[in-house]
């Protein structure tokens, strides 16, 4: 994957830095976006370059669909500078936050980040990058193996996941013309801060562990080499999938 670059939403801490840091071991150059934490987003930027790869970090805040494009934009500057054309290799929408609420108690405003985060800043992001994404292309979205199983409490971050997987079949469709490939990964529970760290909680933890098969909590570790994979030759034939990484979580 040499001379390849990746862009990736969200990649200054959890599962979008190891996914940054393992295409990095595979000589791919990074882009990625951070929310507010600059300091956090430098830190990976020096894991990178300390790879041997070329890494840079721009603003992006997902709650407002709009920034997507101004989020691209920044991009194909610097790769203009950089490399005298504007064209990528993988995308990959990792971006998001969550709302843990049932949905009696589920606000109007609790329900709208989640579908601008998830679901409509995904969509608008990616549609202003597919004219940079180069033939043979990635895209890889991340869902949720709250997709497949139910938890009390996370429907609205659930249903907007499973807009992302029905929106990734229909990117196969429709880019299978310049080779380009689209895939979902869904991890299970993580321990990593998103959504307030909850998943590092010792009871929380210790329950996922009992209806996980492989008896533990997933860390970021766990995904960021799928993501690498999927960006891969090897990869290439594997396309409009849902790959659940969750341990066997509720199998």
């Amino acid at each position: 994957m040499s001379q390849k670059t990746a862009v990736i939403t969200g990649g200054s801490r959890g599962l979008g830095r190891d996914m940054a840091i393992n295409l990095a071991k595979e000589g791919v150059n990074i882009i990625f976006s951070y929310h507010k934490n600059k300091n956090k987003a430098k830190e990976v930027i020096s894991e990178i370059e300390a790879q041997g790869q070329k890494a840079v970090a721009f603003p992006f805040d997902a709650t407002n669909y709009k920034n997507g494009q101004e989020f691209i934009n920044e991009v194909t500057n610097y790769l203009k500078q950089e490399n005298g054309n504007l064209n990528f290799d993988f995308l990959i929408n990792n971006a998001g936050t969550g709302v843990h609420n049932l949905v009696s108690n589920t606000t109007e405003e609790e329900f709208d980040e989640m579908m601008n985060v998830h679901l409509k800043s995904a969509y608008f992001l990616t549609q202003s990058a597919l004219p940079f994404l180069n033939k043979g292309g990635r895209i890889i979205n991340i869902s949720s193996g709250l997709t497949r199983f139910s938890l009390p409490g996370m429907s609205a971050y659930a249903m907007m996941k499973g807009g992302i997987e029905v929106f990734t079949r229909y990117l196969t469709k429709e880019l299978g013309q310049r080779k380009i490939t689209a895939n979902v990964i869904a991890p299970g529970a993580i321990a990593t801060d998103f959504a307030g760290g909850s998943n590092k909680d010792e009871q929380k933890a210790a329950l996922i562990s009992n209806i996980t098969a492989l008896g533990r909590v997933g860390e970021a570790e766990d995904i960021g080499g799928i993501v690498a994979f999927l960006c891969s030759d090897k990869a290439g034939w594997i396309n409009g999938q849902r790959i659940e990484v969750s341990g066997g979580m509720l199998a």
